[in-house]
Order: C-alpha cells, then structure tokens, then sequence
C-alpha cells in the first residue's frame, strides 16, 4: 500500500479529515525548505504538497507566483527538490510528499529519469498542472510503475468526459479546484463544492481533495464536512511573507496548527 493510500485510509478509520498544506519549495529560502516541511508535519498535515518552482505558473495567482519568483531566485530547479525530498525522509519516512507543478522541469529532466530519480528520494505523488488525462496515461504507467501516484485536478466546470478520464488514471487522491480562477481567490460555495463532490464520487472512488478558497480554520472546517482532504496553499505562503524569513516555519506552522485544530473539533 502506498503512503497516500494509508494515510488516508487511517483518517477514514479514525473519521478524520486530511490536511494538506502547500509551499513552494525554495520558499523563501532554499535552506529553510527541509525545515519548513518538518514544522508542517508537527503542527498536523497529513500529506505535504511541494511545489516545484516554474517561470511561468499559469494556473496559480499571485502569491503564488511570487513564491515561484523567490525560489528562483534562489536557483531552485527540480534537481533540488528532489534533494529536499531525499533529506526530509532521513527523519520522516512516513509522511506522504506530492510533488506539484508543471511539465517543463519534468520534460527537461526526461520522464523516465524523473520517474526513478523521485521514487529515490521518497517522493509518493506527482500532480502536473498541464498534463491533462485524456494524453497522460505513458506517464501514469511510468510513475505507477515507479511506485508514484498521478494525482489529476478537477474543477467546477469539469465535463463527465474528463470526470471519467481522470477516473481511469488517477491514484492516490483527486484535488477538486473549488473555483474557476487562480490559487488565491477567495470566493467559497460550500453548497456548491458538495454537490459537485457527490457527482464525482460517482465515478471517482479515490479521496477527494478541495483546495482554492481555504483561508482559515472555519472555511477549512466548513469544506472537511463535505470532502476527505483540504488543500491549502496561498493562504500559508502569505503567512510566511507577512514575517522575517527566519520565522516564516513557525508563521506556518502556527496557521497550520490553527486548521488542524478546527478540522478536529467535534
């Protein structure tokens, strides 16, 4: 059984609900990323999304953007993350690292390296931005076969072609994006994001994942009642901006904290 899959299987017995915290790798320093997932891990994420610096992030909003900007400027490049993987499991080897992002820094790389290069350093999911399922399912037998799960996006205005693509391919767990727009807006239907859940789920039999619009721990709680997983990105990295680098694990980790407190309130 995967990572993925025994977490999540875990929290289902415990009836709890998974967190998922975002950063950028590199973010905002390349010395500090290591660190910054471990704090994460002790204030209560489950999985920990990273994500891989790209020049041109078209589907994340400016926070995110910037973040991609400073970790560049840092010279982060996907060879390093690895890197942060491979030295974050010396003293993790449980929690579940997904690797998020876009094509190009796989396709330079070469899949096949990319493949048996994360599968050493511990890396247990991928979800690539612009690889939609319907030309992706080489790269879901390479990483499968590398122990990897492929993780899909899926989006209000999914089609129930695309729904099932993504059911043929997906591993691990599905992030539903719970709003046409960019990382970062903020405009939050609950109503909305379960009805479009439960018609997933009648397709989809995987984990259910929403993120875009988690903010705090209400929103965080409100969106747990209907999904298996929150997803929150924009929201910590802005946290960590508002502060002196040096701190920006603990700023993390205390917003972090904050979330998994509210999920877990009966």
């Amino acid at each position: 059984m995967s990572r993925i899959a025994d977490v999540f299987g875990k929290l289902a017995s415990a009836r709890r609900k998974a967190l998922i915290p975002f950063v950028t790798a590199g973010d905002p320093a390349a010395g500090g990323t290591v660190e910054l997932m471990h704090a994460l891990v002790g204030a209560g994420a489950d999985v920990i999304e990273l994500g891989v610096p790209f020049s041109d992030p078209m589907a994340d909003g400016p926070v995110i953007q910037r973040a991609s900007e400073r970790a560049l400027a840092e010279g982060v490049s996907l060879d390093d993350v690895l890197g942060f993987v491979t030295a974050f499991r010396k003293r993790d080897s449980t929690t579940p690292v997904v690797l998020m992002g876009y094509a190009n820094p796989i396709e330079a790389m070469g899949t096949e390296a990319f493949a048996g290069r994360a599968q050493t350093a511990g890396v247990d999911g991928v979800l690539v931005v612009d690889y939609p399922p319907e030309e992706s399912a080489e790269f879901a037998a390479l990483v499968r076969r590398h122990g990897i799960d492929l993780i899909f996006l899926l989006a209000p205005t999914s089609t129930k072609e695309r729904i099932d693509s993504v059911a043929r391919l997906a591993s691990g767990y599905v992030y539903y994006v719970s709003l046409t727009g960019v990382t970062g807006a903020s405009h939050l239907d609950v109503g909305g994001v379960g009805a479009k859940l439960a018609a997933i789920r009648r397709s989809i039999s995987l984990p259910l994942g929403v993120g875009f619009g988690i903010r705090d721990g209400e929103s965080a709680r409100a969106v747990g009642k209907v999904a298996d997983a929150v997803i929150v990105g924009s929201r910590i990295i802005q946290e960590m901006e508002q502060g002196d680098p040096a701190a920006a694990a603990a700023r993390a980790a205390t917003l972090v904290r904050s979330i998994r407190e509210a999920l877990d309130r009966p």
